[in-house]
């Protein structure tokens, strides 16, 4: 493993609250969970910025040369509609609503979910674990800590908070004079106690329910996470990543369970958490309210094609904002980003015909000498290095496009490399003109009028010219008359 001297790595750990260098538990290697979807709905393009980030990152871990294992969850049992144990099981909810078998669900979410990784050009994890598999392992750690940290009611098996150090630290659910915000409610011994087993209410039966010491039922939504990372990655692991809701009552649940299974202490060594680092991404923004999937016809990735927008328009969106900043969506910003991604990788074309996957700094250094090129390698890790700046890791990667007078091959290295580790793959140009699905016109139909209006332009015939411009326009076409890459054209 190389690293370079210069720039380490440096992550800001929402449980310390601070920018940290990245050490990892097994030198040369980094173990890294991602909390997954729980599959009973479309994920919309807020859930799918979580996973540009995660992916981001792994990028980064191995551009810097370590040895990455990447683990992304599926849920597809115990996620109840409100986050802190109340409500309905989303998945039995929506079978019941869709009149299907949850397990009919949970494959047909869990499909659509791989397809928007797939179209974010989001590499694939060393394993996706899906929440079912690992029922026996949920039961025999819940078993491990039950003793000395669960008691039981009618519902289920409930975790004491208050058998754990410094509990809710991640979320400062605390007051700066140590004074938790808690109050006593029916059942339960502390109000931010938490489910660990929820059984079948008596007389009902769940699609999904499995036996236990505690009565048949299902498992609640923070062992799972707590057992899959466990079991796959071992505690401590390096990096647990989520968006920033996760933070409040799904990690900090997570957090205790560990400590528990692991015995560990308070939370001042981080590790005693079951990960090093905690990381969260900031929340994407809708003012008109369709980032909810209650809101019927909610912003997922497949209306973003459907209105003519390529998808990784949506992941050079992510990548212009820090993913610790609230980022707003607009259509306005959305275009402008695909305009932006066009002109980059048209440039791009003209160094080189793919991107190859998973280049290192110690590799591009050892190819990359050029005096002018050798800078923009400092100033790319430097950025990626402060905790994932993309946003200027890209200036940095047009500022290498833009460079003239310089080595070609070098020059091609060095942006193959660069665009690897943003997770911009090379695409030709005909790929981003996607069809808005409510277009009245054909592709070839546009063609034959560019070409008409060509010949009008060379005969400076500009009255047909323009005519020609304006009935584009009334079908949805935009002209784009001197674009220096060429596209000339795009629908609208």
């Amino acid at each position: 493993m190389t690293e370079s001297a210069d720039h380490p790595l440096t992550l800001f750990n929402s449980l310390t609250r601070r920018a940290e260098p990245f050490v990892p538990v097994h030198d040369g290697e980094a173990r890294v969970y991602s909390c997954g979807p729980t599959v009973y709905n479309y994920p919309h393009i807020g859930n799918m910025r979580a996973y540009v980030f995660a992916d981001t990152l792994g990028r980064v871990l191995t551009w810097k040369g370590f040895d990455l294992t990447h683990v992304i969850n599926i849920t597809d049992v115990g996620h109840l509609t409100d986050d802190a144990d109340a409500g309905e099981d989303k998945m039995e909810k929506m079978a019941a609503a869709k009149a299907q078998s949850i397990w009919d669900i949970a494959r047909h979410y869990t499909e659509a979910y791989w397809a928007d990784v797939k179209a974010l050009n989001i590499r694939q994890p060393a394993k996706w674990t899906i929440a079912t598999d690992y029922i026996d392992e949920m039961l025999e750690f819940a078993k491990q800590i039950a003793p000395k940290h669960c008691y039981e009611l009618d519902s289920g098996l409930y975790f004491d908070v208050s058998t754990v150090a410094d509990y809710g630290r991640l979320a400062r659910a605390v007051t700066e004079e140590g004074e938790g915000r808690i109050e006593a409610v029916d059942g339960k011994r502390n109000a931010a106690d938490f489910a660990i087993w929820r059984k079948t209410p008596a007389g009902e039966k769940r699609q999904m329910e499995w036996d236990s010491p505690w009565g048949k039922g299902a498992p609640g939504w923070h062992l799972e996470c707590s057992v899959m990372s466990g079991k796959v990655l071992g505690f401590p692991f390096d990096i647990h990543t989520g968006g920033i809701d996760h933070r409040e009552i799904h990690h900090p649940n997570e957090i205790a369970q560990n400590q528990a299974f692991c015995e560990c202490g308070a939370l001042s060594d981080a590790a005693n958490s079951g990960a090093n680092i905690w990381m969260h991404n900031n929340f994407l923004v809708e003012r008109s309210g369709k980032m909810s999937k209650s809101s019927g016809e909610f912003l997922r990735l497949q209306l973003l094609i459907d209105k003519g927008y390529h998808p990784l328009a949506y992941r050079m969106l992510c990548l212009q904002a820090h993913y610790r900043s609230e980022l707003e969506f607009s259509w306005e910003g959305l275009g402008a980003a695909l305009v932006r991604l066009k002109r980059l990788l048209g440039a791009a074309r003209g160094l080189l015909e793919v991107v190859t996957d998973g280049v290192t700094l110690a590799s591009v250094r050892a190819t990359v000498t050029h005096q002018k090129l050798t800078p923009l390698v400092d100033k790319f890790d430097a950025a990626l290095s402060d905790d994932l700046n993309t946003a200027v890791a890209l200036t940095v990667l047009e500022e290498a496009v833009a460079v003239k007078k310089v080595d070609q091959e070098q020059k091609a290295s060095l942006v193959g490399a660069m665009l690897s580790a943003l997770g911009l793959p090379l695409l030709p140009r005909e790929d981003f003109r996607i069809r808005p699905k409510d277009a009245t016109v054909g592709e070839s139909e546009i063609e034959a009028a560019m070409e008409r209006r060509k010949a009008a332009r060379a005969d400076k015939d500009f009255a047909t010219s323009d005519a020609i411009r304006d009935e584009l326009a009334a079908k949805g076409v935009e002209v784009m008359d001197g674009d220096p890459l060429g596209w000339e054209w795009r629908l609208s």
